[in-house]
């Protein structure tokens, strides 16, 4: 039976957030049921198009769900939408986004007379602030989000990825609402009501800059095609046959590079010791390197970074994922069927082992209804008579406990969501070995100063945790992680495959202890990957997506983003997982094992490429800073130094109001230029008028013009621009927060409110094994005694040991 085979969602409007959010139901059994007009969802004529007219964007956001038509025009429609409502447990919406000619209904009626409807509902800024109601797409929203600005080279005109990505960020962070929301439903028996702001979800992938700027200053400009801050090499260099993804970022890493490539010179040079130090010559470093990479392939290259231990990874084509055996194999990439077109597209990428996801599925035709749309394995209703009350208070994960053994980004996001949405949470690192985020620097300098108590990326995804120490390479230690385990829910780590089994902290042996847990490895190729011992980061497994082979220019190299963008992902993937087996968990008292592979979590950012090449054969084309759709979309410069706003024309209405602005009204008179196909025919010309017409504007006043007229526009901000950012200060998405060390500092809210005013932060992250007495006493009974003599043996401690410490242990 699958996880959700007793929830019925519906989907109303059109938004990609909002597609995403209820596939990821679909995945896991639940009925969809997707209400479109007569001329059906607009996302199916979204480019690209398959050679039979099919969106590949569509499909991947909705196969396995049923079509049902309701024309707003009819007397009785909404009347029918609000019966389809009463007999559903959650409902998607998306009209802020997109109406889609959705019929009128009474939501707060609804809710009223079935207080156990989670609803959950999309917009691209909320309901309020100087944002709200702004026209807009999803580049516009990732260049105010700080995800445009310092991608490309290092002059002209900042270098974005494609569309599709904002819609499958704010999807993951719906999904994760109504899930929570199904967990304290069944506590409770009373849903929830969810509003989601499609621009702050996006902000997952930039609050690490952000708050980097936050202890930094003022300090990132974009610095080249495949470079970001704070360090490198980082980037996609060519080889002798195809492209090779490169991420050294400690010193043994660098040193293992130089090793490899016979550069005993860089190796040596104590100035490029750590990776910051190592960016302010990567001129330099480049021009020595670089040709080296020629003498081998890019699939030698990797192989020999297996044994050096060094992030490497072959840059795939889009093509090479097709033909990727491992990934077929494993559900990261299914059949689709499209119509009469059998193609292929990412599958779900949380990898339950128990309880799998669906492999595939059709695409619904309008007004379809699949089999599976009526299925019910039991009543949905939970017999509560309406008290009036609409929403139950406190979090909806409040109950749960977390044993959270994970270090840097992406396991720690994962975990902080969950601590954010009341779970009790309960870090553990060694002394030894503490979180990297604190710093990877062991020099007694950096130790004895604390500095691995001040880096405030470590914070913000730790806040709303305790934290103890406990060395589990020595008994003790296992002994004492086993008792947590044994009264806890879930389990995450995200360390290299089977080095927990290897301490002796596996999932067959915390199984045993308690068969209800919950356990996820987030390692980056997945457990039986024939690539499961390669080292990895955020930027490796976007390297090894297939994603930047379809951002830039046309015969240009694949270009990356400008942060971790894996990371951030794999944290939200893995959030979504354990919440779906958790509510399995829940209903069944059976826990299970997640295999999570972090590079798969990547995929869905370039699934209509994968459709499209899977069905035509033809190598994807390459848009740069244009768009299949959009005519004119740009990125362009306004007045100052290294200004740029992003700009969109999305249908013809907004086109005539665009031409109309920028002193051309007779094109917007023009008849035969309401067409795209016809204004792609001029766009050159069109590109010179507009980019004339920014650079006598500074960039903030260009958007308030653009947005007065309706037009889609964005001014391309760099991340210390959302610090201060007017929209996120009247929508309170940053709260101050004090901790020791650091003092008071921001922390970036959820991009999901059931309320007004968004998720408070509890506490700041812990100081390192500052709940030790308070775990080891209250939870395991401990006495004073013992936790002094834990302490004498370095099993807990609160101090970093250096590498001098550690050699004489």
């Amino acid at each position: 039976m699958s996880v959700f085979s007793h929830l019925r969602v519906i989907e109303i409007g059109s938004a990609p957030a909002a597609s995403y959010c209820a596939r990821l139901f679909a995945d896991f059994g639940a009925a969809v049921q997707k209400v479109e007009p007569p001329a059906g969802d607009p996302l199916r004529r979204t480019a690209p198009l398959t050679p039979g007219g099919q969106s590949a964007w569509f499909a991947f956001l909705n196969f396995n769900k049923s079509s049902i038509v309701i024309d707003a025009n009819e007397p009785d429609a909404s009347a029918r939408l609000t019966t389809l409502i009463k007999d559903c447990d959650i409902l998607v919406d998306g009209r802020d986004v997109d109406s889609a000619d959705c019929p009128t209904m009474d939501i707060a009626a609804i809710r009223h007379v079935h207080p156990d409807l989670i609803y959950i509902e999309a917009s691209w800024f909320g309901r309020e602030g100087p944002y709200a109601g702004f026209a807009a797409t999803d580049s516009t929203v990732r260049a105010l989000a700080g995800l445009v600005k310092l991608v490309g080279p290092v002059k002209g005109p900042p270098l974005h990825a494609p569309d599709f990505q904002t819609g499958i960020l704010a999807g993951l962070w719906g999904f994760i609402a109504t899930a929570s929301s199904v967990v304290a439903r069944m506590r409770e028996g009373t849903g929830r009501s969810w509003s989601l702001s499609i621009f702050e979800s996006t902000l997952t992938l930039s609050e690490y800059h952000m708050f980097e700027a936050f202890a930094c200053g003022d300090v990132m400009r974009r610095i080249g095609i495949n470079r970001f801050w704070p360090g490198g090499p980082a980037g996609i260099y060519d080889t002798k046959r195809g492209w090779l993804g490169v991420t050294t970022l400690t010193p043994a890493q660098w040193r293992a590079f130089c090793d490899m490539l016979g550069l005993s010179e860089l190796r040596d040079d104590p100035a490029l010791v750590l990776a910051e130090d190592r960016l302010l010559h990567m001129e330099r470093i480049e021009r020595q390197f670089v040709p080296k990479l020629k003498a081998r392939t890019a699939q030698e290259w990797f192989v020999e970074g297996l044994k050096q231990k060094v992030p490497i990874v072959p840059v795939p084509e889009i093509s090479d994922l097709l033909l990727d055996k491992e990934k077929n194999a494993r559900g990261a990439i299914v059949p689709v069927l499209l119509g009469e077109e059998q193609g292929l597209t990412a599958g779900s990428m949380q990898r339950l082992t128990l309880t799998p996801p669906r492999r595939g599925g059709r695409v619904p035709a309008l007004g379809e209804q699949q089999a599976f749309a009526s299925a019910r394995t039991h009543p949905i209703r939970t017999g509560l008579a309406s008290s009036g009350r609409i929403d139950v208070g406190g979090q909806p994960l409040h109950g749960i406990r977390v044993v959270d053994f994970t270090m840097g980004w992406a396991g720690p996001l994962c975990t902080r969501t969950l601590a954010d949405l009341g779970a009790e949470v309960i870090k553990i690192e060694a002394i030894q070995y503490p979180d990297w985020f604190r710093g990877v620097d062991r020099r007694p300098a950096y130790v004895n100063g604390r500095t691995f108590e001040k880096t405030p990326r470590f914070c913000i995804v730790n806040r709303n945790k305790r934290g103890i120490t406990l060395d589990l390479k020595r008994p003790q230690g296992v002994a004492l992680a086993k008792r947590l385990v044994a009264g806890a829910d879930i389990v995450v780590d995200n360390y290299s495959v089977d080095v927990l089994s290897r301490l002796g902290l596996g999932y067959q042996v915390l199984s045993a202890l308690n068969p209800r847990i919950v356990m996820m490895s987030m390692s980056a190729f997945g457990a039986d990957s024939v690539y499961r011992d390669c080292r990895a980061y955020g930027s490796t497994l976007e390297q090894g997506s297939g994603l930047p082979s379809v951002v830039g220019s046309l015969n240009g190299s694949p270009v990356m983003s400008h942060t971790a963008f894996g990371d951030a992902v794999g944290g939200l993937n893995g959030c979504a997982a354990v919440l779906v087996a958790l509510i399995h968990a829940r209903s069944t008292g059976q826990g299970q094992f997640i295999d999570l592979a972090q590079i798969e979590c990547m995929m869905p950012f370039a699934a209509p490429w994968i459709t499209l090449q899977s069905i035509s054969g033809m190598r994807p084309m390459k848009y740069g800073n244009r768009h299949p759709q959009f005519v004119p979309h740009g990125c362009f410069r306004c007045a100052g130094e290294d200004n740029w706003i992003m700009i969109a024309a999305t249908d013809a209405h907004m086109w005539q109001r665009l031409a109309v602005l920028i002193g051309r009204p007779e094109w917007a008179i023009d008849e035969s230029l309401g067409c795209e196909k016809a204004r792609r025919s001029i766009e050159d010309d069109i590109e010179i008028r507009l980019a004339a017409w920014t650079l006598t504007r500074e960039a903030d006043e260009a958007m308030s013009e653009l947005q007065a007229a309706k037009i889609a526009a964005g001014v391309a901000r760099l991340p210390i621009d959302l610090l201060k950012d007017e929209h996120l200060r009247s929508r309170a998405f940053l709260q101050e927060t004090e901790r020791g060390f650091i003092g008071l500092h921001p922390q970036p809210s959820m991009p999901i409110r059931d309320g007004g005013e968004p998720y408070a932060v509890r506490t700041a992250a812990p100081t390192l094994g500052q709940h030790n007495r308070e775990i080891l006493s209250g939870l395991l009974g401990l006495s004073s005694a013992e936790i002094a003599q834990l302490e004498r043996e370095g099993i807990i401690g609160t101090v970093m040991l250096s590498d001098e410490s550690n050699a004489h242990l």
